[in-house]
């Protein structure tokens, strides 16, 4: 298959921006959707609206089978042993916050510890340490090296036997970094820890087999794979599942209600209380059809290749920092700053020329601290960008350059 000729799927790169071409480089916040996926849900509500699970009639039994068979999908797609492993929640920050909840609150006490690493997204932040401060536990960071990747020894050092659970992102959404998530777990399950994978940078982006990485608990979302926005999914050992509580009640995760108790259904329906998203889940599920019919290998190479000639193009330019570790170390996405200038007014100028390219914190603001900057600039690439694209970006940062020189001096 010709990569280049997969901008053609996406009716939204067709478009001009600010009169120019759309470069698109922000994949890493949101993908771009394919017909393919647009038309599915559009297919969905044309032809099989209708609620799941509850329904006799036809219609409905369409509509769960779509749904179900979205669940399918999903538990082939990451290598899952059963689709009963699957949940389907809003996106990745739910996911995370619904193990963080569940198990997190019923598996650790007081004095027990918790550890994740300074270059967490704060939704795989926020959740360990407000349950630490509730449960009176010890919340450790593994530290990061100079190029914001991890050392085993650090791992080994910090995880111990009264940790309970270890949170790590696959890849990290400002450094690129791809973390050695089967060693890892490796060491949390020595001690007998609990490992909850943030996936939201990986799942799309690369070859994603939960049962070769043996983590516990992988979290995603659906709108950075070219599906729909508001689904995701939190995969989790059969086992640990079968032991939480829900966090949501209502209508559908229930089997028998009574006045005073009532009692669940079985994974991985007891966590998806009331209507879910059912025409998000047919999305995702053509969003996996599409991406293994071009194959995740492929798409993985490609973006090595993309990221590899854009940390060599953006090297040419004067006063560009560039953060994290070296081009064959890291994922699809490239961070930096251009000396003297905020990178909102980077992002700004670029998008005079047509590049979308995100400008911020980017959810993970003690990274941010331990980088020495408040924000960054982030260009991030995904299966439709090309050489092209990446030549734009280089284009538009060296008239930014230009631009604030003049305007400074």
């Amino acid at each position: 298959m010709n990569l280049r000729e997969i901008r053609n799927d996406f009716p939204i790169l067709a478009r001009p921006m600010n009169g120019r071409r759309l470069v698109y480089l922000d994949s890493a916040a949101t993908s771009q959707k394919p017909l393919a996926v647009i038309e599915r849900i559009a297919r969905y509500y044309r032809e099989e609206n209708a609620n799941v699970h509850r329904g006799v009639y036809a219609l409905a039994a369409k509509a769960t089978d779509a749904y179900e068979g979205a669940r399918e999908k999903v538990a082939r797609f990451i290598g899952a042993g059963s689709a009963a492993e699957v949940v389907f929640t809003r996106g990745t920050t739910e996911a995370l916050n619904l193990v963080a909840s569940s198990l997190g609150r019923r598996l650790v006490e007081e004095g027990d510890e918790i550890v994740i690493t300074p270059m967490e997204h704060h939704s795989n932040l926020i959740p360990w340490q407000q349950l630490a401060i509730a449960k009176g536990a010890v919340l450790k960071y593994i530290p990061l090296r100079a190029d914001g990747t991890l050392d085993m020894a650090d791992v080994e050092r910090e995880v111990t036997d009264r940790t309970k659970i270890v949170a790590v992102a696959h890849v990290s959404n400002v450094l690129g970094t791809v973390n050695p998530v089967k060693e890892i777990a490796a060491v949390a399950h020595r001690h007998g820890a609990v490992i909850v994978v943030d996936a939201a940078q990986s799942v799309p982006h690369q070859p994603v087999n939960v049962s070769e990485l043996d983590c516990d608990f992988l979290a995603f979302s659906g709108h950075k794979m070219c599906g729909p926005t508001g689904i995701g999914v939190l995969y989790g050992k059969r086992r640990w599942l079968s032991e939480m509580e829900p966090v949501y009640y209502g209508g559908e995760m229930i089997e028998v209600v009574e006045l005073y108790r009532s009692t669940w259904k079985e994974t991985p329906w007891r966590f998806e209380g009331g209507t879910p998203n059912i025409a998000g889940a047919v999305g995702l599920g053509a969003a996996v059809d599409y991406l293994m019919d071009i194959g995740m290998e492929v798409i993985h190479r490609r973006e090595r290749e993309l990221i590899e000639y854009a940390m060599e193009r953006l090297a040419e330019l004067p006063d560009l920092e560039i953060y994290g570790p070296a081009a064959d170390r890291r994922a699809g996405l490239v961070t930096f700053n251009l000396k003297g200038v905020h990178p909102h007014d980077v992002a700004t100028v670029l998008d005079a020329e047509g590049v979308a390219i995100r400008a911020g914190h980017h959810c993970a603001q003690p990274l941010m601290r331990w980088l020495g900057a408040a924000a960054t600039a982030r260009a991030s690439v995904y299966l439709y960008n090309t050489e092209e694209d990446v030549d734009a970006l280089v284009a538009a940062l060296a008239k930014a350059k230009e631009y604030f020189t003049h305007a400074i001096g």
